[in-house]
Formats: C-alpha cells, structure tokens, sequence
C-alpha cells in the first residue's frame, strides 16, 4: 500500500509536470569537470547536500534509492516542520546523478521534488531543483503565497550550499 499523497508519482523524472500545483524549477551551476561531477552527485545522493544546508534528515539507507523512506525537518523548536517523503525514483546515470522523493501522510504538502546534478558536454556541473507541490494541510494553507516563496529560497541555498561542498572537496580551489 503506497503512503504517498499525490497520483502523480514519477512526473519530475519524465515531465511534463501536472497542472493545479505549485511549479518550481531552479538551476545552478556548481562547477565543473567530471571530479565535481561526481562529488555533488554523491553530496546529493548521500543526503550531504540537505545536512549541510541545515536540515535534519533520518532515512532508511544512506544513498537515495526508490522505496528508501526520509524524514526532512527543518526550523527550530516549536517551528520545526518535519516532512515525511519516499525516494519515488532514483538516476545513476553517466553525466546524471540525483533522485526524487514524494510526499507522504502528514507532510505539510502534497507533491514531489527532484534534485539531480547532471555534467554538460562542455564540462559545466548544473544542479537542478523541480519540484510540484500544492498545500495539504491548514497552515500551508493559510501561508498562501509565502510557501512557494520559501520553497524558491531554499532551492536556492541548496544550489549555494553544493557549490561549496563541491569547492571544499578540490581544497576550495575553483
């Protein structure tokens, strides 16, 4: 029996996304050549990319794989919001590495987000949040407008915090 809140299951993998939900779709370049490649393609993978940009994350295997449970929580005390997701589909691929996890039960939103680092054939590293989501419970509700804002922001951080992942890696050298 699937957890997961949303019909829509794989939709950032093979697109096009599904209408009636919040769109987002951010991508930065990280560095370059195939060491870089590899080193964010690990961070995000192995859950780095979102400890290091603050979040707590409990899953259930250290590298994300379709099927591995993950609880992302982000804030402070009574502002800590926790987000139960399941990896829905997972790239291993030659110049693509990333995955996507969907909502589950008691999740603050219903949708799906993919991160994926992918090497360009000029040797750029990008690294790409799109995601899907639509409230699913009062407060995102009621935070209207101000969810997709923060869902932007941080997407951007990511892409920030893996660029200096990646930079500390080669000894900060870029």
């Amino acid at each position: 029996m699937s957890t997961l809140t949303y019909p829509e299951v794989g939709a950032t993998r093979l697109g096009p996304l599904p209408d009636k939900y919040h769109h987002l779709h951010h991508r930065t370049r990280v560095g370059r050549g195939r060491a870089d490649f590899e080193a964010a393609g690990a961070a995000v993978t192995e859950w780095r990319m979102h400890r290091t940009g603050g979040a707590r994350v409990r899953a259930s295997a250290d590298r994300a794989e379709a099927g591995v449970r993950v609880r992302v929580s982000l804030g402070v005390g009574p502002l800590r919001f926790t987000a139960p997701c399941q990896v829905v589909w997972a790239a291993y691929e030659q110049d693509r590495i990333g995955f996507a996890y969907g909502t589950e039960i008691r999740h603050p939103e219903r949708g799906e987000e993919s991160f994926v680092v992918e090497l360009a054939d000029d040797g750029t590293v990008w690294f790409t949040v799109l995601a899907f989501s639509r409230p699913a419970v009062w407060y995102t509700r009621l935070a209207g407008p101000v969810v997709p804002v923060l869902q932007r922001s941080y997407a951007r951080w990511l892409g920030t915090v893996l660029r200096r992942v990646v930079a500390e890696g080669r000894g900060g050298r870029n």
